[in-house]
């Protein structure tokens, strides 16, 4: 998946609404929508300071903004409600083809931003959530504060500046903490509490942060790595400055959050699964489902889409073991895959990620034939930082458009002899190259996109394209291995079995441990990586079900277009000289990536126009 941080929801609801525009009063003329589209992104801009840094925006890397105050939820909605009214000045007819898209989202995003608020969902969080659940052991501040300040990730640490800015960032976190158990606690009396299986995760990941020698903290990473032309007085200010902050602020907090989860909230956590069981949360639930698919489809029809391909899945791997002619069934062969040592070779960390940077090579010379556009943003596999590796899974973290950091693939290895090899080529495929750094980076560094656009996020778009470039794996040249194409069904599997248990955890009462049960007798998987995975999906309901209704619309773009603009390689090969063939697949992939993101029927209309203009 890739790693969030929303300027606000990125993937919302509401698309219906879209398409009803009322005719403008006092129509706003077009020659001034850009400024409008402009006039947003700096107004969002310095409420998501944490946001902007991850794009590459440097002008607030010194703030921390509270977004756990009442204040901060009445001033989104303002913003939001204030643009919407601006927006609807604007005769939609009379605007450019690419300003008609740019209507429709910001459209969009304003209209379910507002709706989010109205069902009481936290707006800035990494996951949208209720607003009195300020984070979860998946994701929230007290984590990600940790990969900003370890010196390696997306805020910089390159200039005597750049460091005091962390400082004045580190600064604002107390004042956070102390909002985010305040609305803890509003949660505990209204009964809107996180189950008890998360927050026992949460309390050892806050507590791993907390220090008595500031050289041991993961936040003292920025002054190993100082850069040598400093001045030597600057070096010696901001080593004492930074042992200040991680002993009088950062460790304190982290101990007083530490402390507060483990002695008050554990105790009044609850004890059953799902988002629908708490007060509101049926409600929620089915927003969320809207936010992360694009879609107006119900979690019922989400759940019977799961079973389906679940089970059409399951023939195709039924059909591999019969090719493998191993003497057992599925369930003996997915035990064989979770235990035979000839699938887990590895030794160090180091050479796992050595192992997905071959992949890599092995696929180079075939991503030609499929892509004209390619990222000019630098790539790197790195390891998942050990104090959240834990609870963590495989992720992609976007570069920056100017190439000053690179896009980032990060794998959790808690044990590199216990490292798996069947599905690293499907997983490189998603999280890295072409999945997430293609899309991210091609969008990002479009500058002729409006920049909500350029930085926009839709999961339903994002993370069906990554797992629809999981099948592109034998047109890539990898999947030669049964076995590492059984991997790869595995994890479409996966994704499938996603639809299965998120919608019935949180819509239909299946509890944790029908969960996991499902997860084993459908995945080739182990007991502690599917427990994670169910509490990933209890932690952001809906989330999960983005990626196949995602690539299941693309896939479906794919067919339409090869059907209608000729049939592709297939019907060449059967009928040559007979069609005038004016598909091609590299040409169906820049255009599905060139303009970003976006929802689902949104994209539908643009690659329908695509077709026709061919």
């Amino acid at each position: 998946m890739r790693k969030l941080l929303l300027t606000g929801l990125g993937a919302l609801a509401g698309l219906a609404a879209c398409n009803q525009t009322k005719a403008p009063v006092a129509a706003t003329p077009v020659a001034d929508f850009p400024a409008l589209l402009g006039g947003y992104w700096e107004r969002q801009a310095p409420l998501f300071p944490l946001a902007a840094t991850s794009q590459g925006d440097n002008r607030f890397n010194d703030r921390l903004v509270n977004d756990q105050t009442r204040a901060f939820r009445d001033s989104l909605a303002g913003l939001y409600q204030g643009y919407l009214g601006r927006l609807g000045r604007f005769d939609r007819a009379k605007l450019a083809v690419g300003d008609r898209v740019s209507y429709d989202i910001l459209q969009y995003d304003l209209q379910t931003r507002l709706e989010g608020l109205k069902l009481g969902l936290a707006v800035g969080a990494d996951f949208p959530n209720s607003w009195m659940i300020p984070f979860n052991q998946f994701g929230g501040l007290p984590l990600s504060l940790g990969q900003y300040g370890a010196g390696t990730g997306a805020q910089p640490f390159k200039t005597v500046q750049d460091y005091d800015n962390w400082l004045g960032r580190v600064h604002g976190f107390p004042v956070w903490a102390d909002s985010a158990i305040a609305n803890f606690r509003a949660g505990m009396k209204a009964g809107v509490v996180l189950p008890k299986t998360l927050v026992a995760k949460m309390v050892p990941q806050m507590r791993d942060l907390v220090v008595s020698d500031p050289a041991k903290s993961l936040f003292y990473g920025p002054i190993t790595l100082l850069p040598k032309g400093f001045a030597d007085a600057d070096k010696t200010r901001l080593t004492t400055a930074y042992q200040k902050a991680i002993l009088t602020e950062l460790a304190p907090t982290y101990k007083k959050l530490g402390d507060f989860l483990a002695k008050e909230y554990l105790p009044r956590a609850r004890a059953t699964t799902g988002h629908g069981a708490l007060p509101g949360g049926k409600a929620q639930y089915e927003f969320l489902v809207k936010n992360w698919t694009t879609t107006r489809r119900t979690p019922a029809e989400i759940h019977d889409i799961g079973l389906h391909e679940v089970a059409r899945i399951r023939q195709e791997m039924n059909a591999v073991r019969t090719q493998l002619v191993f003497h057992g069934d599925l369930k003996a062969l997915f035990e064989y895959m979770k235990t035979d040592r000839r699938f887990m070779p590895y030794k160090e960390p180091e050479d796992v990620l050595n192992g997905f940077r071959a992949i890599q090579t092995r696929m180079q010379p075939n991503l030609k034939k499929l892509f004209t556009r390619v990222p000019k943003t630098p790539f790197e596999v790195r390891q998942t930082e050990a104090f959240r590796a834990a609870s963590a899974s495989a992720e992609y973290n976007a570069g920056t458009p100017d190439g000053a950091r690179p896009g980032i693939f990060y794998v959790p290895i808690l044990d590199a002899t216990q490292y798996r090899t069947p599905g690293m080529e499907s997983l490189f495929l998603h999280e890295a190259i072409p999945g997430h750094h293609y899309q991210v980076s091609l969008q990002q560094e479009n500058t002729a996109l409006p920049k909500f656009r350029r930085f926009a996020w839709y999961g339903a778009m994002g993370e069906g394209w990554a797992l629809y470039c999981e099948s592109l794996g034998k047109e890539l040249g990898l999947y030669k291995d049964p076995y590492e194409y059984l991997g790869a069904l595995s994890q479409e599997m996966h994704r499938a079995v996603r639809l299965v248990v998120d919608t019935g955890m949180h819509s239909q009462g299946l509890t944790r441990e029908q969960a996991i049960a499902y997860s084993l007798a459908n995945e080739a998987t182990t007991r502690a990586a599917a427990t994670a995975e169910i509490e990933r999906y209890m932690a952001i309901p809906g989330q999960a079900l983005s990626y196949k209704i995602g690539q299941l619309k693309i896939r479906e773009l794919r067919n339409r277009a090869e059907q209608k603009l000729g049939g592709g390689e297939h019907l060449r090969e059967h009928y040559p000289g007979q069609y005038r063939d004016k598909y091609s697949l590299a040409a169906f992939h820049d255009e599905l990536l060139k303009d970003g993101v976006m929802p689902l029927d949104v994209l539908d209309k643009k690659m329908t126009r695509w077709a026709d203009a061919q």
